[in-house]
């Protein structure tokens, strides 16, 4: 079966299909068999290149520990389960209280995130008010603002209210629209909406609340579910602003959890470690894993190319 492409082109020039792709191949010489084979073994061995620590870490996470630093390769001679059974049970609480403090925190921010911001972006995108630009313009600087910069004040307020050593502090600023990176990308993709749904909804009676939730929202879903996927990798991950809050041993994150198991004062059971690093991998592999196709469609229809 012929190519269409080359066949079209062979159609408008007169030439024979061969002749039409020796002419491309000699327009652009990147595009011969040899070129491809090259360009893709160099990718995948950047791609290796690029994996290694997490394989080294994984395979590391089956050998005994004195083995690890030992054996710099990652051939493994024998699999070796043990350090994922001590590592749960290696601290003062089972490393599934730690899961579970680290997706209350996710749920809560991942929801705030979304009601917040999403609301905050239909009144910068489709509301008329004063200092509208004014307003988006610090919002915008806003982004540029360290976390350095504001712990301290906030930490202070937080002290003063009694919420440090609780989930609060992690969870609260979320619903009050604080990432604005989550509003300027919805933002950008509620500018993509025609008007014209507004208006037609505005004609049969509809406010702003209606077209929000029945018009907008709807078709807000890429860009919620890459604020979804943004904030659960950010938040799991987050290690300063949860160890500034969180002290109490029932209260550890995963991040917190992990650093744990470095003491000190004593040697550090590294396979443990890197058996329970392995463990919190899982869901952040998981969440990218089933969500990447919204997240490509999200940032692609959002002006952020």
């Amino acid at each position: 079966m012929l190519d269409s492409a080359p066949l079209t082109e062979s159609v408008v020039t007169g030439l024979p299909t061969g002749a039409v792709r020796e002419q491309r191949r000699r327009r652009n010489p990147l595009r011969t068999p040899a070129t491809r084979v090259i360009r893709h073994v160099l990718l995948i061995v950047a791609a290796l290149i690029m994996l290694y620590p997490v394989i080294w870490m994984v395979v590391s996470s089956l050998r005994p520990n004195e083995e690890i630093f030992r054996e710099p390769g990652i051939i493994l001679d024998s699999f070796e389960f043990e350090n994922y059974v001590d590592g749960w049970n290696a601290l003062s609480y089972p490393f599934n209280v730690y899961l579970l403090n680290s997706a209350l925190v996710v749920a809560g921010s991942i929801i705030g995130n979304l009601v917040s911001c999403s609301l905050a972006a239909y009144a910068f995108a489709r509301l008329e008010f004063t200092g509208k630009k004014t307003w988006f313009a610090i919002m915008l600087l806003s982004i540029m603002l360290p976390i350095h910069v504001v712990i301290v004040p906030q930490y202070v307020l937080f002290s003063n209210l009694g919420w440090v050593n609780t989930f609060l502090p992690l969870i609260l600023p979320k619903l009050l629209a604080t990432d604005a990176f989550f509003i300027f990308l919805m933002v950008q993709f509620i500018r993509g909406i025609p008007r014209e749904l507004d208006e037609a909804a505005r004609i049969d009676g509809a406010g702003h609340p209606r077209i929000f939730l029945q018009i907008i929202l709807p078709l807000m879903v890429p860009a919620l579910a890459t604020t979804t996927i943004f904030t659960f990798i950010w938040t799991w991950n987050d290690f300063f602003s949860q160890l500034i809050y969180l002290t109490k041993p029932n209260l550890y994150t995963v991040p917190l959890a992990l650093r744990a198991f470095v003491d000190a004062q004593s040697a550090t059971d590294y396979g443990e470690m890197f058996a329970m690093s392995v463990v919190s991998l899982i869901p952040i592999f998981l969440i990218f894993l089933f969500g990447q196709r919204f997240l490509i469609k999200g940032i692609a229809t959002t002006g952020i190319k």
